[in-house]
C-alpha cells in the first residue's frame, strides 16, 4: 500500500511562491511568467515539461464526483473516469472499462471543434 500527502493548491501555491521570490529577485519579470513556467515549479512536474506530466485519463474510484484537490493544473484537459468501485477492489476489469470509455471520447484539448 501507498500514501501520499499531496494538495493540488499547495503544489500551486508553492509554485507561484517560487516564481515570485525569483521575480523579487530580479530574476524574472512578471510579464515572463507563462504556464510552462508555473507548470515546471510544480512538486509533479517532469524535467523538460513532458507529456507525462499531464494525465490523459483520471480515475475517481470510490463513487466520489470530484477531484478532491489532486492534480487541478495537471488534469486541465484530462479525461474522467468516475467508479462506483472502492480502491481496493479497483481490479482489471475496472480498469478495462475505464480505457474502453477513454477511447471513445474525442480528445479537444480546451479548443472548440467546428460543427458541420
Amino acid at each position: 500500500m501507498l500514501a501520499i500527502g499531496y494538495s493540488g493548491r499547495r503544489d500551486i501555491l508553492r509554485a507561484c511562491q517560487e516564481l515570485a521570490t525569483e521575480v523579487q529577485r530580479d530574476l524574472l519579470r512578471p510579464e515572463d511568467i507563462d504556464e510552462a513556467l508555473i507548470a515546471g515549479k510544480l512538486g509533479t512536474s517532469v524535467a523538460g515539461g513532458g507529456e507525462l506530466s499531464c494525465p490523459d485519463l483520471v480515475i475517481r474510484t470510490s463513487g466520489e464526483l470530484r477531484l478532491s484537490n489532486f492534480l487541478l493544473w495537471q488534469s486541465a484537459f484530462s479525461e474522467l473516469f468516475f467508479s462506483d468501485v472502492m480502491w481496493p477492489d479497483f481490479g482489471e476489469d475496472e480498469y478495462l472499462r475505464a480505457l474502453s470509455s477513454y477511447q471513445t471520447r474525442q480528445r479537444r484539448f480546451g479548443q472548440r471543434i467546428p460543427r458541420p
